[in-house]
């Protein structure tokens, strides 16, 4: 009798992988066809040596720290999702609505200088620009799964570093316990803002035990570069486990109190977006299902894992669930 494999959950399909040669070898043969910034999908330049080529919607904070080196607990050796989708597929609301015109419109996003103020509960109050905070912790690159509320994925490797190396610096206080991010206020420069029904700014916020999390990082770069505009630049958070909404973009200030922060979806449809937001497949969006989800390049259906895939690591914050 044949033998029956059954898969655990968290299994990737072997498609998902690409071995670290042909894919390097791939990066390079393109590279010599000397394609431009119109075919941005030679982005991912984590090897040293190799350099991509611009971007849409590129920054120029700090390119000299990129790459960054990988960090080896976080290279699970997946194959990652194409830059030119991932690049150009962009939920940013003070944008648009619609994905694929967000790259457009960021074009006179002004992105530097980039003043961030760090306050609340905290013995260390900060007020920096961004190319300070960067500058201020080693920067490593990590690849993570990326799930959307939408039920559509991606996997991407982030540079940047964790939050708690930032929360330590500024020592809050026994009295916070959570902690509020805040994206800008430019109106002028993003026509999305001009929609009066979206509370602005956006705001988002984390359970400081959540923020302190290892996998919680300050994203700054993304496939070996700066963070595009429409990526999030100069520096956003990443929270791997959670839905994507909850990695809020273009932080310009992050404060620590006692109570928990009302955040821009949770205000607008609490029974959609709950604060919590842990990407579950048993628990299904209002409109949709959260069982599967579509992979943003190749369109593949997989199935949805608890927490992202992250369930050994942080299952543990949240004993009730």
């Amino acid at each position: 009798m044949a033998n029956v494999i059954i898969r655990p959950d968290w299994h990737i399909a072997d498609k998902f992988i690409t071995p670290e040669k042909a894919y390097l070898n791939r990066r390079l043969f393109l590279r010599g066809l000397g394609f431009t910034a119109g075919a941005a999908t030679l982005l991912g330049a984590s090897a040293p040596g190799l350099h991509a080529v611009e971007i849409p919607g590129a920054t120029d904070l700090k390119k000299e720290l990129y790459p960054a080196k990988r960090n080896p607990e976080f290279d699970p050796k997946w194959k990652l999702s194409d830059e030119n989708e991932v690049f150009t597929y962009n939920n940013f609301y003070e944008f648009s609505t619609s994905k694929n015109a967000v790259v457009r419109l960021v074009k006179n996003f002004t992105t530097a200088p980039w003043p961030i103020e760090i306050t609340g509960m905290i013995e260390n109050p900060l007020k920096l620009d961004a190319g300070e905070l960067v500058s201020m912790f080693p920067l490593e690159e990590r690849v993570y799964r990326f799930r959307c509320v939408e039920a559509w994925a991606m996997i991407v490797p982030w540079t940047g570093f964790q939050l708690s190396k930032l929360i330590e610096k500024v020592k809050p206080t026994g009295e916070a316990k959570f902690v509020k991010f805040v994206t800008f206020n430019k109106p002028e420069q993003a026509p999305g803002m001009a929609d009066k029904r979206y509370p602005w700014p956006y705001t988002e916020g984390l359970r400081l035990d959540e923020a302190m999390h290892p996998l919680t990082i300050v994203a700054t770069g993304l496939y070996g570069r700066p963070l595009p505009k429409q990526n999030g630049a100069p520096v956003r958070i990443v929270v791997p486990w959670k839905y994507g909404y909850k990695s809020i973009k273009s932080i310009v200030r992050i404060e620590f109190t006692d109570k928990q922060p009302k955040t821009l979806w949770e205000t607008m449809a609490p029974d959609e977006y709950p604060f919590e937001s842990n990407v579950n497949p048993a628990v299904p969006h209002p409109r949709w299902s959260q069982a599967t989800e579509r992979m943003i390049d190749s369109g593949d259906r997989v199935r949805t894992q608890p927490y992202n895939g992250y369930a050994a690591q942080v299952a543990k914050l949240y004993p009730k669930s």
